[in-house]
């Protein structure tokens, strides 16, 4: 089998509250989905690296922020790409912290929601976990943004961690006079703008590195 068939499925950009151990924190999931209506119950797959599946074995509680398209790359990538055991990812975004001791965006999100871990389920590199709404937003807006929108539009890309990551398979003709962004992995391939002839105040779009992170592959 192609592992890109793969990229057919469906998925959404979402950040994933939990209740740490110094500081609430939070990372960036895209696999939750609906299993049942009544009770209202949704699964969340979390890497067993990431240190919210830590907190969340922990706690038994997680929250759940629907990205809406208007979220910035810089907010995706402040709690995509590095980890809650060592840095405040919510330092620089906006959010508010519940009763439960968990977090939700505040800033360019359709909605949110509280879980409560019923069950888990345990796979070779992730835990899937089971949870039960136990609380959320009064109301519904925007756009809810896909993750095909997030590597079609933003240019984004997946960490490791992430279900979805696949390592990159163009060759190295592809790949030539391209920039690619060390933090993240976004790649600067404009043939228009010549990533030389950028400003020394550009940063990347998906997590905001300056340009000064970047190299020539």
């Amino acid at each position: 089998m192609v592992n890109d068939i793969l990229r057919t499925l469906s998925y959404g950009m979402y950040a994933l509250g939990v209740a740490g151990e110094a500081r609430p924190s939070a990372c960036i999931v895209n696999t939750v989905f609906q299993i049942s209506a009544s009770p209202a119950m949704v699964a969340v797959s979390v890497n067993h690296d990431n240190y919210s599946n830590e907190c969340i074995k922990k706690h038994g509680i997680f929250s759940v922020s629907v990205l809406s398209e208007n979220t910035s790359g810089t907010v995706i990538g402040a709690l995509g790409f590095n980890s809650g055991r060592d840095t405040d990812k919510l330092k620089n975004v906006r959010h508010k912290v519940l009763k439960e001791g968990v977090p939700v965006l505040r800033e360019h999100i359709c909605c949110w929601f509280l879980c409560r871990v019923v069950d888990s389920v345990e796979v070779d590199s992730h835990t899937v976990f089971l949870g039960e709404i136990i609380a959320g937003s009064d109301e519904y807006k925007g756009k809810p943004m896909t993750y095909a929108y997030y590597h079609e539009v933003i240019k984004g890309t997946a960490p490791k961690n992430a279900p979805t990551y696949q390592e990159d398979s163009r060759n190295d003709d592809d790949l030539a006079n391209r920039y690619i962004c060390t933090i993240c992995g976004y790649v600067y391939s404009d043939a228009d703008e010549p990533f030389e002839e950028l400003p020394n105040n550009w940063v990347c779009p998906v997590c905001g590195a300056p340009k000064s992170v970047f190299e020539h592959k």
